[in-house]
Parts: C-alpha cells; sequence; structure tokens
C-alpha cells in the first residue's frame, strides 16, 4: 500500500502550541531587532552578535543534551555550504538595513516582493514548471499591494503623519529602505534554491544545517562589518563614555533577539513538522496584524490608508497563493488513479512547490527569516 500514509495527524493541541510559538518569537524578534536599529549606527555589527549569541545557544543546547552537533568542519563542506553563507549573510543584513529605514509596520511591505521573486528563481534554477493563471493572479497580487505601498503611503520614515512635526521630513517611505526590501526579497527567494542543496551537504539534517549556518554565518559577517565603515561605530559604542544608554540598549536588545532568533530556528523546524501549508502560512498572515498592531502600540507607527491597502493585498495574495497550491496538490496526487491512459498529459503537473518559509518574514535557518 504504497501511497497511504501510516503517521499519526498531530493534535489541534500540538498544532496550536506550534503556531503560538513561532507567531510569538517572530513577533518578538522584529520589534526587538527595530527596538535596536533605532538606537545603534552598526546594524551588521549587531547581526554578528546574534549570530554569536545563536552560536553560543547551540553549543549549550549541545552540552545539555537537547540537540546533538556535528563537529567537523572540512573543505568539502565548507565549498558545498558556501553559497547558502553568502545569500545568508545578504540577506540578513538586507533585512537588517530595510528595518532600519522603514517603520516596523512598513516592513513586511517593503519586503512584499518574496512571493513574486520566489516563483521567478523557481522557474529559473529549479526548473519547475509554468506558473497556472491562478499561481499569476496570486503575484499579481502580491506585486499591486507592494507598489501600493510603496507609492500611496503617504507617512513619513519616522512613523509621523502629514503634520507640523512632519513637515521638515521627506514624505512617503525611505527609497533605501524599499531598496534593500527588494533586496532582502530576492536574497530569500534565492535561499528557496540554496538550501535545497546546502540540505544534500549535511545529508538532510535540518539542525545540522542551522548550526553550520549560524557559525559559518557570523563568521562571514566579520569582514562585512569592516565593509561597512562600522569599526569606528563599534569603538564609540563599545569604548565611548556618552553612551551607556546606547550600549545597554544594544547588550539587552541582543541578549533577546540572539535569544528569540534561536527559539524561531527550532519554532520553524517544529512547525513546518506539524502543521499544513495553508495552517503555516493563515498564521503568518496573523502575525503579520499583530505586528502592525504592536508597531502602532511601541514605536508609534501611523497606519495611512495606502499601507494598510497594501498590507491587506499582500496578505490576501499569499493567502490565495497557498490555497491555489493546496488544491493544485490535491489535483496531481489524484491524477495517476484518475487516468492512466496514457502520458501525454502528464508534463503538465503544474508549478513545482518550493520552501516558502521566508514569507514569514525571516529564514528559517539563520536564527531572523521574516516573511
Amino acid at each position: 500500500m504504497a501511497g497511504v500514509s501510516t503517521e499519526p495527524r498531530p493534535s489541534p493541541l500540538k498544532v496550536a502550541a506550534s503556531v503560538s510559538f513561532y507567531m510569538v518569537a517572530a513577533i518578538a524578534m522584529i520589534l526587538a531587532n527595530k527596538w535596536v536599529l533605532n538606537e545603534t549606527d552598526a546594524p551588521v555589527f549587531f547581526l554578528f552578535c546574534q549570530l554569536v549569541v545563536a552560536v553560543l545557544l547551540f553549543v549549550i543546547a549541545h552540552v545539555v543534551g537537547i540537540l546533538k552537533l556535528p563537529r567537523m568542519v572540512d573543505g568539502p563542506l565548507l565549498k558545498g555550504l558556501m553559497p547558502m553563507i553568502a545569500v545568508n549573510v545578504l540577506g540578513l543584513n538586507f533585512n537588517n538595513w530595510c528595518l532600519k529605514y522603514v517603520d516596523a509596520s512598513f516592513y513586511q511591505i517593503a519586503r512584499g516582493l518574496v512571493l513574486p521573486f520566489t516563483v521567478i528563481t523557481s522557474i529559473m534554477f529549479l526548473r519547475a514548471a509554468p506558473p497556472s493563471k491562478r499561481i499569476l493572479l496570486a503575484c499579481s497580487i502580491v506585486t499591486g499591494g507592494f507598489f501600493t505601498g510603496v507609492f500611496l503611503d503617504h507617512v513619513t520614515a519616522s512613523g509621523l503623519a502629514s503634520s507640523k512635526d512632519a513637515a521638515s521630513q521627506p514624505q512617503g517611505p525611505s527609497a533605501l529602505g524599499v531598496f534593500f526590501g527588494i533586496l532582502s526579497s530576492m536574497s530569500t527567494a534565492l535561499q528557496a534554491v540554496v538550501i535545497k542543496r546546502a540540505l544534500d551537504v549535511v545529508d538532510g539534517s535540518a539542525i545540522d544545517l542551522a548550526w553550520y549556518t549560524n557559525l559559518l554565518s557570523a563568521i562571514g559577517t566579520i569582514p562585512v562589518i569592516l565593509l561597512a565603515g562600522e569599526l569606528p561605530s563599534v569603538l564609540s559604542l563599545l569604548f565611548g563614555t556618552t553612551n551607556s544608554a546606547a550600549l545597554g540598549t544594544f547588550l539587552w536588545g541582543t541578549a533577546v533577539t540572539g535569544l528569540f532568533g534561536f527559539l524561531i530556528c527550532i519554532a520553524t523546524l517544529f512547525s513546518i513538522k506539524v502543521t499544513s501549508p495553508i495552517t503555516h502560512m493563515i498564521s503568518s498572515a496573523v502575525r503579520g496584524v499583530i505586528q502592525t498592531f504592536f508597531s502602532v502600540w511601541i514605536f508609534h507607527d501611523v497606519i495611512s490608508l495606502g499601507r494598510g491597502t497594501s498590507i491587506s493585498l499582500i496578505l490576501a495574495g499569499s493567502i490565495y497563493y497557498t490555497w491555489v497550491k493546496h488544491v493544485e496538490g490535491q489535483k496531481k496526487e489524484t491524477l495517476p488513479s484518475s487516468g492512466q491512459s496514457g502520458s501525454s498529459g502528464s508534463g503538465r503537473g503544474g508549478y513545482e512547490p518550493v520552501p516558502m518559509d521566508d514569507l514569514k518574514g525571516r529564514s528559517n535557518t539563520s536564527g531572523d527569516r521574516q516573511d
């Protein structure tokens, strides 16, 4: 009986616990990141510290027996993981730079092109079949939401609506923040390609991949600190005499985001195992709404009509895409039993699914990302 799954369905309580755990960790991660990035001029160094905290937590989990980490790092392993590490380091930095220059409530808009870019990269690099018309419609809705937010959001980058307090500030979202958001979306889409090959290098172990990704990304971030010209800011932060409050915010933020980054990594792995894609996408949509409310409450973001419409379109398009993928997947499963009169039409299997974990806001192996 080859097509019958004997694996028991997870209980509703386990699914609810998994979704809640992931949502809390992801929301806390984004808000804590924004809190620190508002106060620091060294976002790359901040990322490095986050990765170091995540690596230390992996080591502690290994020592106490929660996880078993590999100890071997050799040339073939490094060569095989290099594309994944490069994309991860760039993607995480693009995430932080994007979040630094836009409001927390605008972050998911700035990164709103993850879905269209993922469809494009899957066709280009994974040899997926051409997407169906409904998939293209979903991508069009998401893309329309992105451009609605970019061109029709008339809230300043500091979160103030058009008023005398914001008269001296440029209207609309930060062009630099949107630029980094587009680059972040592209890197997230590329992760769907490189993660497949990286998993082959570590024999399919997601835990091993998460460990190597955090460890090697931390090392790979060091030269980026120098290239970004952050060394003076780092020295001023650590050894300056007038910025004790900024240093305190940085240290607390690093500890909190490093912890939640580690928890997100674990939560993502657990969530994928016990939830369906539709449950996962709907939870991501709910998380986006909750994150928006917290952004208004904590950072005093203003949700303009354009911004609210943009967020709604991106979430609606993403949910519609997931529903279409679910329906097309069911049709594909029933295809062998419904018609065996030839193979002439078998090539139209539809658009192959790709990992969509980064619609959550963060990369699943980095400790972020973010759909």
